[in-house]
Protein backbone atom coordinates (compact mmCIF):
# COMPACT_ATOMS: atom_id res chain seq x y z
CA UNK A 1 0.00 0.00 0.00
CA UNK A 2 1.38 3.43 -0.97
CA UNK A 3 2.02 6.10 1.65
CA UNK A 4 -1.07 8.19 2.30
CA UNK A 5 1.13 11.24 2.91
CA UNK A 6 4.19 11.51 0.68
CA UNK A 7 6.58 14.24 1.79
CA UNK A 8 8.61 13.81 -1.42
CA UNK A 9 5.66 14.65 -3.64
CA UNK A 10 3.61 17.06 -1.55
CA UNK A 11 0.60 19.07 -2.55
CA UNK A 12 1.81 22.57 -1.75
CA UNK A 13 -0.44 25.53 -1.05
CA UNK A 14 1.71 28.49 -2.00
CA UNK A 15 -0.95 30.93 -0.81
CA UNK A 16 -1.02 29.39 2.67
CA UNK A 17 -4.09 28.27 4.60
CA UNK A 18 -6.21 30.28 7.01
CA UNK A 19 -8.22 28.03 9.32
CA UNK A 20 -11.36 28.92 11.27
CA UNK A 21 -13.36 27.32 14.04
CA UNK A 22 -16.71 26.02 12.76
CA UNK A 23 -19.43 27.23 15.12
CA UNK A 24 -21.66 24.18 14.66
CA UNK A 25 -22.98 21.86 17.35
CA UNK A 26 -23.20 18.18 16.35
CA UNK A 27 -25.63 15.99 18.33
CA UNK A 28 -24.68 12.57 19.68
CA UNK A 29 -27.01 10.08 18.00
CA UNK A 30 -27.31 6.30 18.04
CA UNK A 31 -29.14 4.00 15.66
CA UNK A 32 -31.10 0.80 15.94
CA UNK A 33 -27.89 -1.19 16.31
CA UNK A 34 -27.19 0.35 19.70
CA UNK A 35 -30.69 -0.49 20.95
CA UNK A 36 -30.30 -4.07 19.71
CA UNK A 37 -26.92 -4.24 21.45
CA UNK A 38 -28.47 -3.31 24.80
CA UNK A 39 -31.32 -5.80 24.36
CA UNK A 40 -28.90 -8.61 23.51
CA UNK A 41 -26.93 -7.97 26.69
CA UNK A 42 -30.06 -8.72 28.73
CA UNK A 43 -30.94 -11.67 26.52
CA UNK A 44 -27.54 -13.24 27.14
CA UNK A 45 -28.06 -12.96 30.87
CA UNK A 46 -28.81 -10.68 33.79
CA UNK A 47 -25.16 -10.16 34.68
CA UNK A 48 -24.10 -8.58 31.34
CA UNK A 49 -27.18 -6.34 31.45
CA UNK A 50 -26.52 -5.22 35.02
CA UNK A 51 -22.83 -4.58 34.28
CA UNK A 52 -23.74 -2.40 31.31
CA UNK A 53 -26.33 -0.59 33.44
CA UNK A 54 -23.64 0.32 35.98
CA UNK A 55 -21.37 1.39 33.11
CA UNK A 56 -24.06 3.81 31.94
CA UNK A 57 -24.47 5.16 35.47
CA UNK A 58 -20.72 5.81 35.60
CA UNK A 59 -20.85 7.44 32.17
CA UNK A 60 -23.62 9.77 33.34
CA UNK A 61 -21.56 10.62 36.41
CA UNK A 62 -18.58 11.36 34.15
CA UNK A 63 -20.63 13.77 32.00
CA UNK A 64 -22.09 15.49 35.06
CA UNK A 65 -18.62 16.08 36.48
CA UNK A 66 -17.29 17.20 33.09
CA UNK A 67 -20.05 19.78 32.78
CA UNK A 68 -19.12 21.18 36.18
CA UNK A 69 -15.49 21.34 35.07
CA UNK A 70 -16.49 23.23 31.93
CA UNK A 71 -18.48 25.68 34.08
CA UNK A 72 -15.49 26.20 36.34
CA UNK A 73 -13.16 26.81 33.37
CA UNK A 74 -15.63 29.26 31.83
CA UNK A 75 -16.00 31.07 35.16
CA UNK A 76 -12.23 31.47 35.36
CA UNK A 77 -12.21 33.17 31.95
CA UNK A 78 -15.06 35.45 33.06
CA UNK A 79 -13.16 36.42 36.22
CA UNK A 80 -10.06 37.39 34.25
CA UNK A 81 -12.15 39.29 31.71
CA UNK A 82 -13.84 41.24 34.49
CA UNK A 83 -10.50 42.03 36.13
CA UNK A 84 -9.16 43.20 32.79
CA UNK A 85 -12.12 45.53 32.33
CA UNK A 86 -11.42 47.08 35.75
CA UNK A 87 -7.74 47.57 34.88
CA UNK A 88 -8.61 49.15 31.53
CA UNK A 89 -11.09 51.44 33.26
CA UNK A 90 -8.42 52.61 35.69
CA UNK A 91 -5.97 53.07 32.85
CA UNK A 92 -8.51 55.09 30.85
CA UNK A 93 -9.07 57.38 33.83
CA UNK A 94 -5.34 57.97 34.21
CA UNK A 95 -4.99 58.75 30.52
CA UNK A 96 -7.98 61.07 30.55
CA UNK A 97 -6.19 63.26 33.08
CA UNK A 98 -3.34 63.76 30.62
CA UNK A 99 -5.04 63.67 27.21
CA UNK A 100 -8.50 64.04 25.73
CA UNK A 101 -9.45 60.37 25.59
CA UNK A 102 -12.41 59.31 23.46
CA UNK A 103 -15.46 59.38 25.77
CA UNK A 104 -16.91 56.29 24.08
CA UNK A 105 -14.08 54.34 25.71
CA UNK A 106 -15.53 55.04 29.15
CA UNK A 107 -19.05 54.21 27.97
CA UNK A 108 -17.98 50.86 26.53
CA UNK A 109 -15.97 49.88 29.61
CA UNK A 110 -18.89 50.77 31.88
CA UNK A 111 -21.18 48.63 29.75
CA UNK A 112 -18.84 45.64 30.00
CA UNK A 113 -18.78 45.97 33.80
CA UNK A 114 -22.55 45.52 34.01
CA UNK A 115 -22.12 41.79 34.64
CA UNK A 116 -24.62 40.79 31.93
CA UNK A 117 -22.08 40.15 29.20
CA UNK A 118 -20.60 36.87 30.40
CA UNK A 119 -23.49 34.53 29.55
CA UNK A 120 -22.84 31.81 26.98
CA UNK A 121 -19.85 30.81 24.86
CA UNK A 122 -20.69 33.09 21.93
CA UNK A 123 -21.20 36.13 24.16
CA UNK A 124 -17.95 35.36 26.00
CA UNK A 125 -15.98 35.20 22.74
CA UNK A 126 -17.56 38.42 21.47
CA UNK A 127 -16.88 40.22 24.74
CA UNK A 128 -13.25 39.13 24.70
CA UNK A 129 -12.81 40.58 21.22
CA UNK A 130 -14.41 43.88 22.24
CA UNK A 131 -12.18 44.19 25.30
CA UNK A 132 -9.15 43.50 23.08
CA UNK A 133 -10.27 46.36 20.83
CA UNK A 134 -10.49 48.76 23.79
CA UNK A 135 -7.07 47.65 25.00
CA UNK A 136 -5.59 48.30 21.58
CA UNK A 137 -7.14 51.79 21.47
CA UNK A 138 -5.60 52.60 24.84
CA UNK A 139 -2.22 51.26 23.67
CA UNK A 140 -2.41 53.51 20.61
CA UNK A 141 -3.19 56.50 22.83
CA UNK A 142 -0.10 55.78 24.94
CA UNK A 143 2.06 55.30 21.84
CA UNK A 144 0.95 58.69 20.51
CA UNK A 145 2.19 60.34 23.71
CA UNK A 146 5.57 58.73 24.56
CA UNK A 147 5.87 60.72 27.78
CA UNK A 148 2.83 58.91 29.17
CA UNK A 149 4.58 55.56 28.93
CA UNK A 150 6.99 56.74 31.63
CA UNK A 151 4.12 57.57 34.00
CA UNK A 152 4.43 54.91 36.74
CA UNK A 153 0.70 54.40 37.37
CA UNK A 154 -0.05 54.11 33.64
CA UNK A 155 2.90 51.77 33.12
CA UNK A 156 1.69 49.58 36.01
CA UNK A 157 -1.84 49.48 34.59
CA UNK A 158 -0.57 48.51 31.14
CA UNK A 159 1.60 45.80 32.73
CA UNK A 160 -1.43 44.43 34.60
CA UNK A 161 -3.39 44.46 31.35
CA UNK A 162 -0.70 42.39 29.62
CA UNK A 163 -0.56 39.97 32.54
CA UNK A 164 -4.33 39.46 32.53
CA UNK A 165 -4.33 38.91 28.78
CA UNK A 166 -1.80 36.09 29.24
CA UNK A 167 -3.94 34.61 32.01
CA UNK A 168 -7.02 34.79 29.79
CA UNK A 169 -5.12 32.98 27.03
CA UNK A 170 -4.05 30.25 29.47
CA UNK A 171 -7.60 29.94 30.85
CA UNK A 172 -8.97 29.61 27.31
CA UNK A 173 -6.48 26.81 26.61
CA UNK A 174 -7.69 24.97 29.71
CA UNK A 175 -11.31 25.57 28.68
CA UNK A 176 -10.63 24.25 25.17
CA UNK A 177 -8.95 21.13 26.58
CA UNK A 178 -12.07 20.35 28.61
CA UNK A 179 -14.31 21.08 25.63
CA UNK A 180 -12.20 18.70 23.54
CA UNK A 181 -12.63 15.99 26.19
CA UNK A 182 -16.41 16.51 26.14
CA UNK A 183 -16.60 16.47 22.33
CA UNK A 184 -14.55 13.29 22.19
CA UNK A 185 -16.40 11.41 24.93
CA UNK A 186 -19.97 11.96 23.67
CA UNK A 187 -19.04 9.91 20.60
CA UNK A 188 -17.29 7.10 22.51
CA UNK A 189 -19.44 4.05 21.70
CA UNK A 190 -21.11 2.19 23.23
CA UNK A 191 -21.63 3.39 26.80
CA UNK A 192 -20.90 7.11 26.67
CA UNK A 193 -22.43 7.68 23.26
CA UNK A 194 -25.65 5.91 24.26
CA UNK A 195 -25.91 8.02 27.44
CA UNK A 196 -25.07 11.21 25.51
CA UNK A 197 -27.70 10.48 22.86
CA UNK A 198 -30.34 9.72 25.51
CA UNK A 199 -29.67 13.10 27.16
CA UNK A 200 -29.57 15.00 23.87
CA UNK A 201 -25.97 16.12 24.33
CA UNK A 202 -24.18 17.95 21.51
CA UNK A 203 -20.63 19.03 20.85
CA UNK A 204 -19.57 22.34 22.37
CA UNK A 205 -17.89 25.24 20.56
CA UNK A 206 -14.30 26.00 21.63
CA UNK A 207 -12.92 29.50 21.95
CA UNK A 208 -13.02 31.45 18.68
CA UNK A 209 -10.69 34.39 18.08
CA UNK A 210 -12.44 37.45 16.70
CA UNK A 211 -11.97 38.47 13.07
CA UNK A 212 -10.38 41.71 14.20
CA UNK A 213 -7.74 39.91 16.26
CA UNK A 214 -6.92 37.49 13.45
CA UNK A 215 -6.42 40.36 11.04
CA UNK A 216 -4.26 42.15 13.58
CA UNK A 217 -2.07 39.05 13.93
CA UNK A 218 -1.22 39.23 10.20
CA UNK A 219 0.23 42.71 10.48
CA UNK A 220 3.96 43.43 10.47
CA UNK A 221 5.12 44.43 13.96
CA UNK A 222 8.85 44.87 13.36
Amino acid sequence: MANQLDELNPEVREEGLDTNVIAKKIPAEVGVGSKVFEILLWVFGVIPGVIFLFMKINAQKHFDQLQQKIQRNASQIDNYLEQRVVVLQNCARLLDKAIDLDKSTFENIAKYRSGNNFEGDSARNELGGQIDAISRNINIAVENYPDLAAHKEIADAMQQNMYLQREITAARELYNDTINEWNRDIFAWPTKKIVAAKNGYTTRIPFIASKEIKEKAKEVFF
